[in-house]
């Protein structure tokens, strides 16, 4: 069989199956940037390849996929973070300009080059670690042309480096000042002026929404999930994070893709996730960079079935974290994940939390998106702590 090129000599996590889907003598071949076998050597078709590379035992998973980041956003939150640790409460911070608003200012004064120049060193950082899909957000620009600036920065992360990127349209994060006082205005503003254009130039992948008590209502949410339905786009949510709206609920109504956050999830949500498919996309840098307390209930979406994703959600306020790595790490240690679920959280349930049947797992049929490690077992990509043993990057075959 003609193939492009061949991995041979490697262990594989294949990710099929309920866990690691472990092959100790594997060989991965793949033909037009599409996988055409994975599986036992001993078990392949002879294949004739232009390329073989000798994997000398190394393991080789799924390209790791990022499936919640808002890596486009201007300026930082460094001097709020340090007035946090000098004893400034949120209030305080707030009222000397900091918070989500002072993200927004940065954002809004920020020329699209300025966003892909702030944007790549922190995809720089995930690809260096194996990502090859990340999903990247709007939702700090709180009016039109600016959020439709981030989507189209977002776009060409795509374009300058070689890596999958998904977008999300996430204009109802907060509620801008020029709105204040006025949530349901600035939702229809959305609704009625804003996606339409976002959809016409097929710049979103889907569209999310901050639902909370800081945030938006179950309502305010409803409404924007009913405009993103008549433009043909998938939904997503921000839900339970410190409260519990039904978002998570709502969301499941909806056919989300998933919902993320999720500490203050509860039975009737997790029932409800369960019976439409909708993946719990659990977030833990946020949760540590915040100091949460109340755990999301893993067990009881382990026992329910419900799905598992980990993500970043690499952000200027909460979780300025861009290590999918540490992120397993802390999955592990603060959630109690295991180290399959871990894995299965940054390869095939964060496919399914962005709608993507065509990767996650080493089988024919799925793009050739490959990790490659030098590690002696897959425990030790959960295991450590700032330290990186990617050996080898491939996208799409390449």
């Amino acid at each position: 069989m003609q193939c492009d090129t061949v991995w041979k000599g490697a262990r594989l996590a294949t990710m099929t199956g309920d866990g690691l889907g472990v092959v100790e003598h594997g060989l991965i071949a793949a033909r037009g940037g599409m996988i055409v076998y994975a599986g036992p050597a001993d078990e392949a078709p002879a294949f004739a390849a232009a390329t073989v590379i000798d994997c000398e035992g190394r393991w080789i998973t799924p390209g790791l996929i990022d499936c919640h980041t808002h890596l486009i956003h201007g300026g930082d939150r460094a001097a709020e973070f340090e007035m946090r640790l000098d004893g400034a409460s949120y209030e305080e911070i707030a009222r000397a300009g900091g918070g989500i608003v002072s993200t927004m200012r940065a954002t809004r004064a920020a020329s699209e080059d300025a966003l892909v120049a702030g944007a790549l060193p922190r995809l720089d950082a995930l690809i260096a670690e194996g990502a090859t899909t990340v999903e990247v957000k709007s939702g700090y620009g709180l009016d039109g042309e600016s959020e439709i600036r981030m989507l189209r920065a977002a776009r060409r992360l795509g374009e300058e480096r070689a890596v999958s990127i998904t977008t999300t349209f996430l204009g109802a994060h907060a509620l801008p000042p020029e709105f204040a006082h006025d949530a349901d205005g600035y939702i229809a503003m959305l609704c009625d002026e804003v996606l339409p254009q976002v959809a016409a130039l097929g710049l979103a992948d889907a569209v999310d929404a901050f639902c909370e008590g800081i945030g938006f209502s179950v309502e305010q949410t409803e409404r924007m999930f009913a405009a993103a339905a008549r433009h043909g786009l998938p939904v997503k949510l921000h839900a339970e994070q410190l409260s519990n709206l039904h978002g998570a609920a709502l969301a499941a109504r909806h056919g989300a893709l998933s919902a993320d956050h999720l500490e203050h999830l509860d039975e009737a949500g997790i029932a409800a996730m369960a019976a439409s498919g909708t993946v719990a996309t659990l977030l833990p840098g946020a949760y540590y960079f915040v100091r949460e307390t109340k755990l999301p209930p893993v067990g009881a979406l382990r026992d329910a079935g419900v799905r598992i994703a980990l993500a970043t959600d690499c952000n200027p306020g909460t979780s300025p974290l861009t290590s999918l790595l540490l992120t397993m790490n802390m999955g592990a240690t603060l959630f109690r994940l295991t180290v399959a679920e871990c894995l299965a959280g940054v390869t095939r349930n964060a496919a399914l939390a962005l709608g993507l049947s065509d990767r996650g797992t080493l089988e024919a049929g799925k793009r050739c998106d490959l990790a490659i490690w030098d590690v002696e077992r897959p425990a030790e990509l959960v295991y450590r702590m700032g330290f990186n043993p990617l050996h080898a990057r491939i996208w799409s075959g390449q």
